[in-house]
């Protein structure tokens, strides 16, 4: 399976590697000043690595075995020497300092224009995206791309490395030096086969990382429902088959390391030394040989091959940084954003005014082949509220997801006070329009922050006006730090009806003109259900209000009562009306009535 798997997946060619990287690089424009004085630290850094063996060569050739040797020149070459590792000490903390800070910053730029766009994508977007994989790219991947720089650092240092290294045996002796650089073609062709073999793997080991966080994220999300039906063992098998499948690719990355990596570079700067010491001693046969050029062209060899050693290292870190970077721009690619989005500029002056709402023959699909919606027309007039009742997949929830400009119709039209909803900006739509959803979510903080929601404009005395106002303030008073009162993720300490309580405060406190309740009383336990309907009596007053109604109860007094079936109107009309019609409308409501008598 494993084999299988990845054949699916293709080795990066060097061409889309380079678009990737300058996608990434964008990334680090904002630092170029901090990266181009890391980097020059990195060149003064190796021109100090290539004076000092060439100090030890000159003291051991010209003093030490000429006999010239003295207590002023000991100290002075002492000196010398202590003031180049001293320097250099600092010019490695500069060049390391200069680089990761640029580096993080970077990180954190990217990580911060990622989250920015995933928040302007639509939900079709993430309809047909797992939470999991993209929660894997914002960290995971990110984070890959800390080693990433780092390995950019190790690819110029060892550029400059190189050169420095050649330089200095190439003044020591020309021949030698250019026989040791034949070495470079062989380790490119290394490189390049690691590369193409360390690919596939990379993205296999990715995609596998993401289905792990995707699995984890269902487990944590789900784990009322596992427990209850008893799923424990399902999942758990799963997960250790997903995460065998991620160890066995991890594993073979390693193999492909160890096979590849730093043994053929100390194979082949054994081989070097080899031949460096056979030369210098043959040379001794038939003439002198200085000790020091010895010492330094042995130094220089090490420092040749030491960061092409550190190059080969790097470069499985390299392939997971260019997966990864790939991944992240295929993310900030994506231009399947919020209907409107793209035309947000228009004119912030257009506001809401009264809240008149008008459906003319709106169709709507969201994958652009089945209809869910089929010539929807309806009016609703200000202060009125009308009420969308039906089986599941009547198409309810899809009018609201085209009002709130969640997703775009493909025909027909939507205005709001006589203006297409298209030429609203979604600032503006959005602040008018206040929604309530049946699952309320409550973000970690306190009650009084998520009735805020961070808008500091809001003052404390409008908050508890707001919870008043939807009768959330019976039970938030009783608490023991009533408004600052902590709530964990999701509001798990708090019942459904408070949440609901608490939402409906966080959307009063904006006043808007228009209220959206999707299910809104849905699930609401009895303690809390006078609350809430009272709530939602003093909310809808004065306010255009469109309604999925669960309970058909609970909209008895709408104005209009609008009852769906496959994505079409099939009844209209209030309360009294639609039981006289004698159809689909009455037919829900008697059973619903007798539900409630057999409870």
């Amino acid at each position: 399976m494993e084999n299988t798997e990845r054949s699916n997946y293709r080795s990066i060619p060097l061409k889309e590697q380079w678009e990737i990287f300058k996608g990434i690089i964008q990334f680090s424009m904002p630092y170029k000043k901090m990266f181009f004085w890391g980097i020059l630290m990195g060149i003064v850094l190796t021109i100090v690595n290539t004076i000092m063996p060439r100090v030890i060569q000159i003291f051991i050739d010209d003093y030490l075995t000429s006999g010239l040797i003295n207590t002023s020149v000991l100290v002075n070459f002492s000196l010398l020497y202590l003031f180049l590792t001293l320097f250099k000490m600092v010019m490695w903390y500069l060049n390391l300092y200069l680089f990761n800070l640029a580096s993080e910053k970077t990180i954190q730029n990217m990580r911060d224009s990622l989250f920015t766009h995933i928040h302007k994508l639509g939900m079709r977007y993430f309809d047909q995206t797992s939470s999991g994989w993209l929660i894997t790219r914002i960290t995971n991947d990110t984070e890959a791309l800390k080693d990433f720089w780092n390995v950019f650092l190790t690819i110029l240092q060892g550029v400059f490395g190189l050169i420095a290294s050649f330089i200095g045996m190439y003044l020591l002796n020309k021949s030698l030096a250019l026989g040791i650089i034949l070495f470079v073609p062989i380790l490119l062709i290394i490189m390049r086969v690691y590369q193409q073999k360390s690919s596939k793997t990379y993205q296999s080991m990715k995609s596998k990382l993401s289905r792990l966080n995707t699995k984890l994220a269902e487990a944590i999300n789900g784990i009322a429902i596992i427990q209850q039906f008893r799923q424990q063992k399902r999942l758990e098998e799963e997960f250790e088959d997903v995460n065998k499948q991620y160890f066995d690719d991890r594993f073979s990355m390693t193999k492909i390391n160890a096979l590849l990596l730093s043994p053929v570079i100390n194979l082949l700067y054994t081989f070097s030394i080899i031949i460096i010491l056979g030369i210098f001693g043959f040379n001794s046969f038939i003439g002198i040989v200085e000790v020091g050029v010895i010492y330094a062209f042995t130094t220089y060899a090490n420092d040749f091959f030491k960061p092409l050693t550190r190059l080969m290292d790097s470069m499985s870190l390299f392939q997971d940084g260019i997966v990864s970077s790939s991944r992240i721009l295929k993310i900030l690619d994506t231009k399947e954003y919020t209907p409107g989005y793209v035309e947000n500029t228009k004119d912030e002056t257009i506001q809401i005014d009264k809240g008149k709402i008008e459906f003319k023959n709106v169709s709507f699909s969201y994958d652009g082949k089945n209809e869910i919606l089929h010539n929807i027309s309806f009016t609703v007039n200000p202060g009125e509220t009308v009420a969308l009742v039906g089986h599941t997949g009547s198409g309810k929830s899809s009018i609201i997801n085209i009002l709130m400009r969640f997703y775009e119709f493909q025909s027909g039209e939507v205005l709001i006070d006589g203006i297409s909803i298209r030429n609203y900006p979604l600032t503006s739509l959005r602040k008018s329009i206040g929604l309530v959803l049946q699952d309320s979510f409550l973000f970690y903080g306190t009650i009084k922050d998520n009735i805020r929601l961070k808008n500091d404009k809001i003052t404390d005395e409008e908050i508890v006006r707001a919870a008043r106002f939807v009768q959330a303030d019976s039970f938030i008073k009783d608490l023991p730090n009533q408004y600052n009162a902590k709530v964990v993720e999701r509001g798990a300490s708090y019942s459904s009806g408070q949440k609901q309580l608490i939402s409906f405060a966080s959307t009063i406190v904006r006043d808007p003109k228009i209220l959206i309740l999707d299910e809104a009383t849905a699930n609401i336990d009895t303690e809390t259900e006078t609350l809430i309907q009272e709530g939602l009596e003093n909310m809808r007053k004065g306010r255009t209000t469109v309604a999925i109604a669960h309970r058909l109860s609970t909209i008895k007094d709408a104005d209009t009562i609008l009852v769906l079936d496959k994505g079409e109107i099939i009844e209209r009309g209030n309360h009294a009306e639609l039981i006289r019609l004698n159809g689909a409308y009455r037919e829900m409501y008697e059973m619903q009535d007798i539900s409630t008598e057999a409870h």
